[in-house]
């Protein structure tokens, strides 16, 4: 049988996997960060984003979390609290010292958290890509997409991402030439070939992907994609949409 961890080996071994997932944090997905925790209003039970104000009813949320570090509790006695505490827990507002004006969640009254949270915070530029709506003008939490990794809403997240593999072309041609195009750009929705996907004078990693000539977007290989080109039809629809708004 093997032996039994001790206490301490058992402390020492979540000690070890808290510190890799603190130098990771620049890594995580943005559904597991703090500041996009899901949240349920306990007022009218309606669940969002987490944030200091329900976006329904405009309640003050009982337990607060900070969008940094994630905690409802302060439990440090002595540590980097800019409000001191000594011999006592806080919870709710004694624990919160600002609010983020990017993601709309508390801070903490940590020291750390309040001078890095703002600069690091994940929702800085999330704007919906499809509706163009930021944090402030929907209750829902933000995702990005796997495929073009832009900001979405919580209501355009799988509408966007099944259309979100269709070039802007009617065939799979380089932008600049007739050529086949090997690489697709999942941003800007083109195609390029091997002679055109690298500028000249520029210098590239060996072993890295190789960036989009027009937006920067690390570009993939077409055939590993399930890119397909826009129809006839599909033009003709826009063109007329296009007409009808001008």
């Amino acid at each position: 049988m093997p032996k039994k961890k001790s206490g301490a080996r058992k402390k020492a071994e979540k000690q070890r996997e808290r510190q890799k997932d603190i130098r990771t944090l620049g890594n995580r997905d943005i559904t597991t960060r703090p500041c996009n925790f899901s949240m349920e209003c306990d007022k009218c039970k309606r669940r969002q984003k987490n944030r200091a104000f329900c976006y329904f009813c405009d309640y003050v949320q009982r337990l607060p979390v900070c969008a940094q570090c994630g905690k409802q509790k302060c439990m440090q006695k002595t540590g980097d609290c800019v409000v001191k505490h000594p011999g006592q827990y806080t919870t709710g507002l004694a624990m919160v010292g600002a609010i983020c004006d990017f993601c709309e969640a508390w801070v903490c009254h940590g020291r750390k958290c309040l001078t890095t949270h703002a600069c690091a915070c994940p929702l800085i530029d999330g704007t919906c890509t499809e509706c163009e709506r930021s944090v402030w003008e929907h209750g829902g939490r933000v995702f990005k997409c796997c495929f073009c990794n832009n900001f979405l809403c919580e209501d355009d997240q799988f509408e966007h991402q099944a259309k979100c593999q269709v070039l802007d072309a009617e065939n799979y041609k380089c932008l600049s030439c007739n050529k086949l195009g090997q690489y697709s750009c999942l941003r800007c929705k083109c195609c390029y070939c091997d002679d055109h996907v690298r500028r000249k004078g520029f210098k590239y990693d060996k072993n890295q992907a190789i960036p989009c000539p027009k937006c920067g977007f690390d570009m993939q290989d077409t055939k590993d994609l399930s890119m397909s080109s826009m129809m006839p039809s599909t033009l003709l629809v826009c063109y007329v949409y296009a007409q009808l708004n001008i």
